[in-house]
């Protein structure tokens, strides 16, 4: 028999999942209404408690008159990442400020991906820096967002 596991709960966090469950079930919680996502075809590859990564594929409907992808997309790419990993712990959270760095061009049917890591939590206040890699695993664009926590859950918390 597997050994029993015992779990502390955290502020935000139901009582009977662990850290990666909460992550995981967050995750899906925010994907459901997440109308933006869905429209992008973004692909959820990864969450954990203070980290995630999206996958993006570049269709021709995202190509600007360059016929390179529209940063605006490479950001909504690198938001919406950030987003899913800030509420990775069950209470809401949104973005405070961010910005990014544009480093190669992207072209149409690339497949971006996109990976945020936590570099500190602090009180209400998080910061994240996502990395946004094309199929060749090139850097195309650095994100870095600042997270603020608001009141609510995603998931009712309680024991």
């Amino acid at each position: 028999m597997p050994a029993q596991t015992s779990h502390t709960s955290q502020p935000g966090q139901p009582s009977q999942m662990t850290p990666d469950e909460l992550a995981r079930a967050t995750a899906a919680a925010m994907y459901e209404n997440d109308a933006c996502s869905k429209a992008l075809g973004l692909d959820i590859l990864e969450v954990r408690p203070g980290y995630a990564r999206l996958r993006m594929a570049v269709r021709e409907d995202f190509l600007n008159g360059h016929q390179i992808c529209h940063g605006g997309l490479i950001f909504t790419l690198a938001d919406s990442t950030f987003a899913f990993a800030c509420n990775t712990y069950n209470i809401n959270t949104v973005a405070a400020g961010c910005s990014i760095e544009f480093l190669r061009p992207v072209h149409g049917g690339d497949v971006l991906t996109a990976e945020a890591v936590e570099q500190t939590l602090s009180g209400r206040t998080g910061i994240y820096d996502i990395r946004v890699t094309n199929r060749a695993e090139e850097t195309v664009a650095m994100f870095r967002g600042k997270s603020a926590q608001i009141k609510g859950n995603l998931i009712p918390a309680g024991d």
